[in-house]
């Protein structure tokens, strides 16, 4: 299913983002995704990266007839591809007269890498006042451990999440995806460039965003800080379960698939009772407080209930009695499932180097300024004529010798 096109959503020419210049400097996945979550609604986002070798994110994951990762694909998408050596001279140069132009720079360097290249914030705004830079790093940028590198699974565990993920006499494991800090910390990103836009509107000038990897995962581990600081507790691992309600957790069919439930209130708990045939329960657990108390025979109970049903049984019951449940799904029950095809979750788009694509749509859906798919991650140095040219005024002779000499 394609996006709508400006006509028929009556949107903004452009994208609701048209017309914000961004330089996206950073690698892998967390500050270039914001870059990504910024060109979806059409800023012009132009990705910057080192000459010959390029962005690591190229050869993330599965790579492609054409050389490039799937990853790069779907998540480089919308952005205009340079190559540009900022460690030299004539490459900094450059870049600084690009950064006169914009309006955001995006950068995950270790901390103090910039400074050292004469290309920090404090210099940067130097040449544009107005300029707005996001800084994702492992840490942040102050701190005894803002030297330190780190990528998404280090940010999992220092957060305190791979601690929660697991069997509850297990190992702590990956909590889902490997990746999910640096998704977050993108999105954060965004929020905070587009915070940044709006504060400048009043001020004039831009300002720096610092988040740490670490930070983006802990601000979304709900009541553990407070819990712990009022009560000394401390959250151990739960496998599927969920540690102030119950039944909420995972159960598996007689027919072998497995299906979450949530019950996050009594009125829920009430309703399930009445999907299986069990009023008394409500007597025997009337409160969540109670069933957690006897939160082992009340899942022994459900997990039994759901022992003796299909798949179908389960999911058509709790839907007519207005109990959330849902199939836990592979990516293969997704691409089948017709809620992701009505909503158009699951982009289908044709590239000029690997043919037809399935990329995952933009979000958030916007009713008068949806996101825009132009293209999707574009080869190293795809671009370099056109921005060079039309930015920097250079003419062909000069970009060849640039090229020539590793600038470019």
């Amino acid at each position: 299913m394609a996006l709508e096109t400006e006509a028929e959503a009556g949107s903004v020419t452009g994208g609701a983002l048209a017309g914000l210049k961004v330089l996206d400097i950073a690698t892998f996945v967390a500050a270039p995704f914001c870059g990504t979550i910024l060109a979806d609604f059409g800023a012009d986002v132009i990705k910057i990266e080192q000459p010959k070798t390029g962005d690591s994110l190229r050869q993330f994951g599965t790579v492609t007839e054409c050389g490039d990762s799937l990853v790069w694909l779907s998540e480089s998408r919308n952005k205009k591809t340079v190559t540009l050596d900022l460690r030299q001279p004539a490459g900094a140069d450059m870049f600084r007269r690009l950064v006169a132009q914009s309006d955001v720079v995006l950068e995950n360097f270790r901390p103090g890498t910039l400074e050292r290249w004469g290309l920090g914030f404090d210099a940067l705004s130097e040449i544009n006042p107005r300029l707005i830079m996001l800084r994702i790093s492992a840490y942040g940028q102050t701190g005894p451990k803002r030297e330190e590198p780190g990528f998404a699974r280090i940010a999992h565990a220092f957060a305190g999440l791979s601690w929660l993920a697991g069997e509850r006499d297990g190992p702590p494991v990956v909590p889902g995806s490997t990746s999910m800090a640096d998704y977050i910390s993108g999105m954060w990103g965004a929020i905070g460039v587009l915070t940044a836009v709006q504060a400048r509107i009043v001020s004039g000038r831009g300002q720096f965003i610092d988040i740490g990897l670490y930070e983006s995962v802990f601000r979304l581990l709900d009541e553990i800080a407070p819990a712990y600081a009022k009560y000394g507790s401390v959250r151990e691992r739960m496998g599927a379960d969920t540690v102030n309600v119950v039944p909420h957790s995972h159960y598996r069919t007689a027919s072998g698939e497995w299906v979450a439930l949530a019950c996050t209130n009594d009125k829920m708990f009430e309703r399930l009772a009445q999907v299986m045939g069990r009023r008394e329960l409500v007597e025997r657990f009337p409160t969540s407080a109670v069933r957690v108390e006897h939160r082992d025979e009340v899942n022994a109970i459900v997990a039994d209930w759901v022992g003796g049903c299909t798949l179908r049984d389960v999911l058509e019951r709790t839907r007519e009695g207005g109990v959330p449940c849902a199939q836990i799904y592979s990516i293969r029950e997704i691409f089948e499932d017709p809620q992701y095809e009505a909503r158009g979750n699951l982009l289908r788009v044709d590239d000029p180097r690997v043919g037809e694509l399935v990329v995952p749509a933009p979000v958030p859906r916007m009713s008068a300024t949806p996101a825009q798919f132009r293209h999707a991650g574009r080869a190293l140095g795809a671009d370099n004529h056109e921005v060079y040219s039309t930015y920097l005024g250079l003419s062909d002779d000069e970009l060849r010798s640039l090229a020539e000499t590793g600038v470019i």
